[in-house]
């Protein structure tokens, strides 16, 4: 089930899914941590003598306002004869999590509503050894393990603090938890719950004839009690009505502060473009790692999540804030990245927000020869954005730090780490994490990121160095050419198996070519890419009403099992949007410019109504699959967006 909306500030973060439950809770780093495990966090209404959870029953309109990371969710109940209005919020400089519920009676009598809330909590990601507790000093129920401490309060007609309440066990004997005791419109009063705890809050209101009354919701994170009290007693002093007000403003003025000229796109393009970049920050932590996506349904597919820092994954997204203007929110992903950088100078898969290393299924044998477990692009492109990061900024003082430790000593690897026949890079994983081997789009990505280190050494006068550098990024681009272009076929192949004096060439088409074009290695105007471009056109766009573009041939990731037949796999938001960045790219005038409207109009299409872009979409009914939001699919729009309104400014200028 997609997460629709996020809310974080950097440390907190709560993702809610389609039903409007909360799903996932991390705190105090995002992406590490989930303290729900996924488990939903119910929300529920009760009215005379009727209860209803929210969901499917329900009319449900999950947004943002504008250009702001407060929700803005529209819920109605036929039966029940209610509509909710709510906004969620993740205050910017309190870690607390706060929601407004506006209950608005559809019927001509007086009614008393109740409103309930569940917390199903697994405080560091397991259900051992946690407690709930109603605590009378703050009126409030806590939930705490160890360090981590959760304090649930609300306010409504009654006096503030928490009245109505329940703490119980869930998950063992047969209980269900204390959900199942709100179901009668009452709670229990029962103080205090362990091991497996849950807890349930209630909220009553009068509601007039047609008319509406307001409830408020928070939930403060922190390390210990005085802390979780201290931001409640913050909650209540300066209300949570100008919490929410503020951490609009805020986010309406972070959204705004470019002034943006979008050319001729259409409004249903431009208005996903600032959604992205609120998303994309919902998903980076205040101490620099960019996480891949933080939605908990993917565990049921591996009992692993894409909740890491991926190089390459925050690369794109660190590239794609530059150029939109927001420098100092990646500036820490890259002192991460030489932080976590190896001592011989290359990245791992992927690791954890706190900078650890995290899972790797890239093994350290393969044929049972010993090899690094790497994908080498995403130590290349981390220098590739670093680049763009300072054309943007032109901040020598923020580079300098960098330049022994991250971009001389990943670059060093990039130039050991050669055939020394063919001087390809040696063999490495794919950037879809799945083959061995050497692939157009590594070398691409090597060639972009020792182009970027030898424009850093000649920043820092160091002559030598960048010819050298610029050297093995000609030398790898001859060997694109000389090897990994198919004759046959016309176009060049992904990937390159070393035999004899040369490679076994892999004739599978897959959308990851077109970064010989989008990286620019080769330009789109280039014979041979042309072919190439085509050939991913024709193979890997879905002839189905949903369309979109595949990864690659027989692609069987996440695949449905009611997919139509003789597609190549499901549609990606990232392949669509590099058809579309390529078509960009070759334009030479207005008219061959509009033919990349359609790639950027069908992500807009497919994204939900939240404007959140998933990983991929089902190829049939074009419903969500696998993670949401998926950050490569945002910055990978916001990127695409960029570069066609700069050439819609250049061709106007042309013309």
């Amino acid at each position: 089930m997609p997460k629709d909306i996020p809310v974080s500030n950097g440390n907190l973060l709560f993702n809610f899914d389609s039903d409007y439950r909360i799903r996932d809770v991390y705190f105090p780093l995002i992406g590490q941590e989930n303290h729900s495990k996924g488990h939903p966090f119910r929300f529920g209404v009760w009215v005379d003598g009727r209860f209803s959870w929210i969901g499917s029953e329900w009319k449900r309109d999950l947004r943002y306002h504008d250009d702001s990371l407060v929700t803005d969710v529209f819920l109605k109940s036929d039966v029940l004869c209610l509509e909710l209005r709510c906004s969620d919020a993740v205050d910017l400089d309190l870690n607390v999590y706060i929601k407004k519920v506006e209950v608005t009676n559809l019927e001509g009598k007086d009614r008393q509503v109740r409103l309930f809330f569940t917390h199903d909590f697994h405080l560091y990601g397991n259900d051992i050894g946690d407690t709930a507790y109603f605590d009378p000093r703050t009126r409030s129920i806590i939930h705490y393990k160890a360090n981590r401490y959760f304090l649930i309060n609300c306010s409504g007609a009654e006096k503030g603090g928490v009245e109505h309440y329940a703490c119980g066990i869930k998950g063992m004997e047969g209980q269900q938890g204390t959900w199942k005791d709100a179901e009668d419109g009452e709670l229990s009063g029962h103080p205090v719950a362990w091991g497996s705890a849950d807890s349930t809050i209630g909220i009553r209101l009068h509601v007039p004839p047609g008319g509406r009354a307001t409830a408020f919701y928070w939930v403060a994170a922190g390390t210990g009690y005085h802390e979780v009290a201290q931001l409640n007693q913050a909650v209540l002093e300066k209300t949570p009505t100008e919490l929410i007000n503020q951490t609009s403003d805020y986010w309406t003025a972070w959204a705004q502060k470019e002034p943006r000229y979008f050319g001729d796109l259409p409004k249903t393009v431009t208005d996903i473009f600032n959604r992205s970049l609120l998303v994309l920050r919902t998903q980076i932590d205040n101490r620099g790692a960019i996480i891949a996506a933080n939605d908990s349904d993917i565990v049921r597919f591996g009992q692993d999540t894409y909740s890491y820092m991926w190089g390459r994954d925050g690369a794109f997204v660190a590239a794609a804030l530059a150029k939109a203007g927001y420098l100092n929110v990646c500036r820490k992903f890259f002192d991460f990245s030489a932080q976590v950088l190896s001592e011989e100078g290359y990245l791992f898969q992927h690791y954890n927000p706190d900078g650890s290393l995290a899972s790797n299924w890239h093994s350290w044998l393969v044929d049972g020869e010993e090899v690094l477990p790497i994908q080498e692009d995403s130590t290349a492109l981390v220098l590739w954005a670093l680049w763009i990061h300072y054309q943007c900024s032109r901040d020598v003082e923020f580079i300098r730090p960098l330049y022994k430790k991250l971009i001389q000593k990943s670059a060093d690897f990039l130039l050991a780490h050669r055939d020394s026949e063919t001087l390809l890079p040696i063999p490495s994983f794919d950037l879809w994490e799945e083959r061995y081997g050497v692939h157009s789009f590594t070398v691409a990505a090597v060639i972009a990121g020792l182009r970027a280190a030898a424009n850093f050494a000649r920043l820092f006068q160091d002559t030598s160095l960048a010819e050298t550098y610029d050297t093995a990024a000609g030398q790898m681009k001859q060997g694109l050419t000389e090897h990994l272009y198919h004759t046959g076929l016309k176009r060049y192949a992904r990937s390159g198996y070393r035999k004899g004096n040369g490679y076994e060439l892999d004739e599978v088409i897959d959308v990851s070519l077109l970064g010989l074009i989008t990286l620019g290695v080769f330009s789109p105007q280039d014979p041979r890419m042309i072919e190439t471009m085509k050939a991913i056109r024709q193979q890997l766009w879905l002839n189905t009403p949903v369309g979109g573009c595949a990864r690659y041939q027989d692609d069987v990731y996440q695949r449905p099992g009611d997919s139509p037949e003789n597609i190549p796999g499901n549609p990606w938001f990232i392949s669509t949007l590099w058809l579309g960045e390529c078509f960009i790219a070759r334009a030479e005038n207005l008219q061959e410019l509009h033919e990349a409207l359609p790639y950027l109009e069908w992500c807009a299409k497919n994204a939900l109504p939240s404007g959140v872009l998933a990983e991929q979409v089902h190829p049939a009914n074009g419903c969500p699959l696998s993670v949401s939001p998926l950050t490569w699919s945002h910055s990978a729009y916001v990127w695409a967006v960029l570069q066609y309104t700069e050439k819609f400014n250049s061709l106007q200028k042309r013309g």
